[in-house]
């Protein structure tokens, strides 16, 4: 860690140029000499990033950013925060601390929080921050957590370990499985069980449910976090010995609410019923088409697919959905002599389910302009009709 670039001229310096092209600065000649000129083009591009994820950060004096890379992998304070609100308890150990961003919230929920890092630059960073940050309950150890983990009292065991596996691995590049990851938490969860009967890990959001299952054992719940209807974690709870129903539990983190979804896994439920378009359309948030939970959102809130395969729901009455909701005005064949009525020309906002085209080919097709109030689903109807439902969002 390069404390010199806590200097009040630096830092006014990072401050006042927050914002400003990179590539116009590197070209101007470094005001403080005594100081890579790449270390602090570093801290404005870093500080720079942090504004809309890390506003806590950005917000406080003498904040020191490492690696962009590492504000770009780090949670985000709104996904870190609502992770915090799953698991409580006295103590919590966090293998692959990182920027800190979680163990932060961590500590508004847990007596002691123990922030491992590997890089010991990076482990300086996160102990000056928290200072900084007056987080007096989050300590920091640098080097390898299991000798962490091995160093404590013999007979003391954490409330939980939370961990985020690296999915870069030196030898094959961005990796998904956890296997492949770094540290290999299936291979060592006999071990992380010596020190804790509770482990929180977050996976990347691409890794696929079944898949994270067959590597892991004693599952209890798995949390699927979006933000903005974009999927960020994946977080696999698990209890040692636990041997009962597994939970999906989803969660759309919106500017002004969280909606939310759960259904047990595998569990008996009524079937879902199709129907053709009714009055208004519905189409699940991201975490919830991340969970599969297709038939389930059908049974649950008692509306119609319009196909087995289109995941996209329908029904007569307006409901309270974890969505996008719309209002149905026309539903078309997808046939030329239709869609030259009614879309060619047009501007429209395009999405497919269960389609045979691309949203490019369409809008080259039938020359659709982007944007606009209207919204429009290319999908299968329950009789595998090729149908257009030409919408107006439902604020």
């Amino acid at each position: 860690m390069n404390s010199s670039i806590l200097s009040k001229n630096i830092q006014e310096f990072i401050a006042k140029n927050t914002g400003t092209s990179l590539t116009k600065l590197a070209l101007q000649k470094n005001p403080f000499p005594e100081v890579e000129w790449i270390l602090i083009l570093n801290q404005i591009e870093a500080k720079t990033k942090a504004k809309d994820k890390l506003p806590t950060w950005f917000a406080t004096e003498n904040i020191i950013y490492p690696s962009k890379i590492s504000v770009e992998q780090t949670s985000s304070e709104k996904t870190a925060a609502y992770k915090a609100s799953l698991i409580s308890g006295k103590s919590l150990i966090d293998l692959t601390g990182g920027f800190g961003v979680d163990d932060y919230y961590f500590s508004k929920n847990f007596k002691i929080v123990a922030h491992c890092e590997i890089n010991e630059d990076l482990s300086a960073i996160v102990k000056h921050n928290f200072t900084q940050l007056n987080v007096k309950n989050c300590f920091c150890y640098a080097g390898d957590s299991a000798n962490t983990l091995n160093e404590a009292e013999p007979d003391f065991k954490w409330d939980w370990i939370y961990i985020d596996p690296s999915r870069r691995n030196d030898a094959k590049g961005k990796v998904f499985m956890l296997k492949d990851c770094l540290p290999n938490v299936p291979e060592l969860l006999n071990f992380y069980f010596e020190k804790t009967n509770s482990i929180l890990i977050k996976t990347a959001p691409l890794l696929d449910l079944s898949a994270g299952l067959s590597e892991l054992k004693f599952v209890k719940n798995i949390h699927i976090i979006a933000l903005e209807n974009e999927a960020k974690e994946l977080l696999f709870e698990i209890h040692n010995h636990y041997k009962g129903e597994i939970t999906i539990k989803t969660a759309n983190i919106l500017k002004d609410k969280i909606e939310t979804f759960e259904f047990v896994l595998g569990n008996e439920f009524e079937f879902p019923t199709y129907n053709l378009p009714q009055k208004y359309l519905y189409e699940p948030n991201s975490a919830i088409m991340k969970s599969g939970g297709f038939d389930e959102v059908s049974s649950i809130f008692k509306i119609n697919k319009l196909h087995k395969h289109s995941h996209l729901y329908t029904s007569e009455a307006l409901i309270d959905f974890p969505g996008r909701s719309f209002e149905i005005e026309k539903v078309i064949s997808y046939n030329k002599n239709e869609m030259k009525t009614e879309l060619l020309n047009q501007q429209a906002n395009i999405t497919t389910r269960n389609f045979p085209d691309t949203v490019e080919n369409i809008r080259k097709k039938w020359k659709i302009k982007n944007g606009g109030n209207l919204y429009c689903f290319f999908t299968t109807d329950k009789n595998d009709n090729k149908i257009v439902l030409i919408c107006r969002k439902i604020t």
